[in-house]
């Protein structure tokens, strides 16, 4: 009996064991439930703590963080151990020194080692107490007189980010502490007037005369969107779902009168990614709606996440917009309103309609919340709680401003701020709260007299919280509009994503030719033309539906069939050697760049001379139009016929040179099919490209259940060694130009003095005559 117990509670402790693995790790519940979904995941958790349990290490809750956090950040795999072990030495202690760690793999993806790792990350680098203090009392030392004026409402978070630079490895609760503590020992004990919130001083606004308004220059373009239903500067109240308040109608005059009821636009991107197809259409429809009632659109960069952005980005965003053929009416950053934006969000707690949070962001997640505890907190507490975390008085995470709402789809309270400490790329470290885009999008349109708020439709579920902050804090309200999304089949857009695809070798970059970004379509020789084309051929509507690759593809072909150079070019190049002609050779004739078109060329044919190796067979049948042993075929411009005379084969029976003689072409000679050549050539490299991925929606589990990833097309990218018309010379990079019966090719930015280099733009219409 004692062994059958025994026996049976060994299985149920095992059974419990494995049922609580994951809670190890210190994970929630839905976090548990979450991971468990990912199978692969969820294997590689349980063999790290298997190997932690027979190596004797205790997974306490910051271990089973990092482990998490390796697991599920880490892309090359084969790295794991190495950084595993440094965990399970207690070597790497923090979440600093693991992303440390991952960044030096991504660095070093190849020459990759353990010793490197261990510098990178501060392994063995002991930042000690006595060094921390010495670094707070060098910066309390420099700040000392505002310490003293200021009191307890010093910010002492930009000493907290200077600290971290000078000792990068520092503990930073450690160094908060110490902070506090000289801090304290300064000032002494809070005092009454201490625990007052601080009394805001009013400034006298200086008078600015209202900037010159300038039109943006019309280029020749196809006809504008149609923007029928919108409502006209001044008449918001007209349309559906629009606030009136008390304040409404005065602030619409006082917004009338700054703008002239000038029609204005914005276009906001996040400067933290590259700009995709579908951005195109949200350019177009920004910047056309003021350009079709001669208003104007403001660049306005959304900002207010500085831990994401980069400069690479801000340029990028910039020079697509130019490219697409828009130039903005003033270049703006949601940055430039932190100070505004914080004095308001003081107003909103004052008004009851804030409040200072300590909620986890897990705890925050989903749409069944419970209402916060702190929900109902004296005004005056969040006031000085607000104010504190602007102090860097928190650590990340420990507290938020929330506003006092509920989203159409239900969500609570969404928040307002947030602690970030980061540096920002404009403010530097003068802010470690950053506005969140519900709280910052309305206000910076307001604040830019914006009549248009023109959105994708996933922000229609926070049009009511628009308007509502709009009102609360009595600012005035522009109209928030939403269209549909655009979204193309057999691609992905994320930015997330697509750096997988390159992290995997997939793709090169950002702007690899098979992806759908504006840089990557711009480098394959898409022109902005057919682009925007593209664009006001799908219109404005609500619907939300993927479209074919093909209906840009179309686009495409049409500005390109009207502007591109033809040109004769061979992507498989077979020499042909002439043994007869009816005409002297070397022969040439005139041939307009574009038909029916000028300017003009020549194209000159000598004794030797090349075509594309898929033009020729050894034997034909009744489908087979082009050159054969037993069939002519005609050369395009020169009105000649080939016929074969003698076929060469190299030692392993390959075709390397055709004899032919050369006849003019007459009634009674007349080929089935005429096919290019290159007498006179250069060698280019050519890339052609097709789909790269297999299925319309590679994202969809139900199409494509192991991921997108394993959908891509490995052969969606042939590189040719091919023979190009010598008179194009060194082309500027992104000149397009038509290969005859090949399809339409751009110089890629690869070209360099010694190498030609094209990409495969679109094919040319199917045509019956390459059969």
């Amino acid at each position: 009996m004692l062994k059958f117990r025994r026996s049976t509670a060994n299985v149920i402790f095992k059974t419990l064991r494995k049922m609580s693995d994951l809670s190890r790790l210190g994970l929630s519940e839905g976090k548990i439930k979450d991971t468990e979904k990912n199978v692969g995941l969820c294997t590689t958790l349980k063999n790290m703590l298997k190997e932690a349990d027979e190596r004797s290490v205790e997974v306490d809750k910051n271990t089973g963080t990092l482990i998490y956090n390796l697991a599920t950040k880490l892309k090359k795999q084969e790295h794991m151990p190495a950084i595993y072990n440094l965990v399970l030495e207690k070597k790497i202690l923090n979440d600093m020194q693991l992303v440390a760690a991952l960044e030096y793999v991504k660095a070093n993806p190849v020459k990759f080692e353990v010793s490197a790792l261990e510098d990178a990350c501060g392994v063995g680098v002991v930042v000690t107490p006595e060094q921390i203090r010495e670094a707070v009392l060098e910066k309390i030392e420099k700040n000392l007189g505002q310490i003293k004026t200021q009191r307890y409402r010093f910010n002492s978070g930009p000493i907290m980010g200077m600290i971290r630079k000078e000792l990068k490895w520092a503990d930073g609760k450690l160094v908060k502490q110490e902070i506090d503590s000289q801090i304290s020992s300064i000032l002494g004990a809070k005092t009454a007037e201490d625990s007052k919130p601080a009394q805001k001083v009013k400034q006298k606004k200086s008078e600015k005369k209202p900037a010159a308004i300038a039109k943006e220059v019309k280029s020749e373009e196809p006809a504008e969107l149609s923007f029928s239903g919108f409502h006209k500067p001044g008449e918001n109240y007209t349309t559906e779902g629009y606030v009136v308040t008390n304040s409404t109608m005065r602030l619409m005059k006082e917004h009338l009168e700054r703008t002239g009821s000038q029609v204005r636009t914005r276009f906001p991107p996040e400067p933290n990614g590259i700009l995709h197809i579908g951005h195109a259409k949200a350019i177009n429809i920004n910047f056309g709606f003021a350009r079709a009632h001669d208003g104007v659109c403001f660049l306005r960069y959304d900002d207010t996440n500085p831990e994401k952005e980069e400069e690479k980005f801000f340029k990028s965003i910039l020079d697509m917009v130019t490219w697409l053929g828009y130039t903005p009416y003033k270049i703006t950053h949601s940055s430039d309103n932190f100070q505004q934006l914080y004095d308001l969000a003081v107003k909103l707690i004052k008004s009851g309609d804030a409040y200072v949070c300590h909620q986890t962001a897990e705890e925050m997640k989903g749409f069944e919340v419970k209402e916060s505890p702190w929900r109902n907190r004296p005004v005056e507490e969040s006031l000085l709680l607000f104010e504190d975390m602007k102090n860097g008085k928190f650590d990340e995470g420990a507290a938020t401003l929330r506003m006092k709402c509920v989203l159409e789809e239900g969500k609570l309270d969404p928040v307002a701020y947030r602690i970030k400490y980061v540096s920002h790329h404009r403010t530097g470290d003068k802010w470690c709260i950053y506005p969140t885009y519900d709280y910052t999008h309305c206000l910076c349109d307001s604040f830019e007299d914006i009549t248009h708020s023109l959105c994708t439709k996933e922000f229609q579920n926070r049009r009511s919280s628009y308007y509502w902050l709009c009102n609360v804090l009595e600012q005035y309200c522009p109209v928030q509009w939403e269209y549909g999304r655009l979204n193309i089949g057999y691609t992905i857009m994320s930015k997330r994503k697509i750096s997988k695809l390159i992290a995997e070798g997939l793709v090169a970059d950002f702007d690899d030719p098979r992806l759908f970004t504006l840089t990557a379509l711009r480098r394959r020789g898409f022109p902005p033309q057919a682009i925007n084309t593209f664009v006001k051929k799908l219109g404005l509507t609500g619907a939300l539906t993927q479209l074919d690759p093909l209906m840009l593809e179309s686009c495409v072909r049409d500005e390109l069939n009207n502007t591109a150079d033809r040109v004769m070019a061979v992507l498989d190049p077979l020499k042909i050697t002439v043994v007869s002609c009816d005409e002297k050779l070397p022969y040439s004739v005139t041939v307009p760049n574009i038909p029916g078109k000028e300017p003009s060329h020549e194209v000159c044919i000598n004794s030797t001379f090349y075509i594309d190796r898929s033009d020729f067979r050894i034997s034909t049948d009744k489908d087979y139009r082009r050159l054969s042993t037993d069939q002519t075929v005609g050369l395009k411009h020169v009105g000649m016929v080939a016929t074969v005379t003698q076929v060469v084969h190299s030692s392993e029976g390959e075709v390397t040179e055709v004899k032919v003689k050369l006849a003019k072409l007459s009634d009674t000679n007349k080929p089935k099919a005429f096919i290019q050549w290159v007498s006179d050539y250069q060698v280019a490299e050519v890339r052609e490209y097709s789909r790269l991925f297999n299925h319309r929606s590679p994202e969809d589990p139900e199409e494509v259940p192991g991921g997108f990833l394993t959908d891509v097309n490995t052969d969606s990218l042939k590189v040719h060694t091919a023979y190009v018309e010598s008179r194009i010379g060194s082309p500027p990079v992104y000149t397009a130009y038509q290969f005859e019966r090949i399809g339409y090719f751009t110089v890629d930015q690869d070209t360099c003095s010694n190498k030609l280099v094209f990409n495969n733009t679109v094919s040319l219409r199917e045509d019956s005559g390459k059969s």
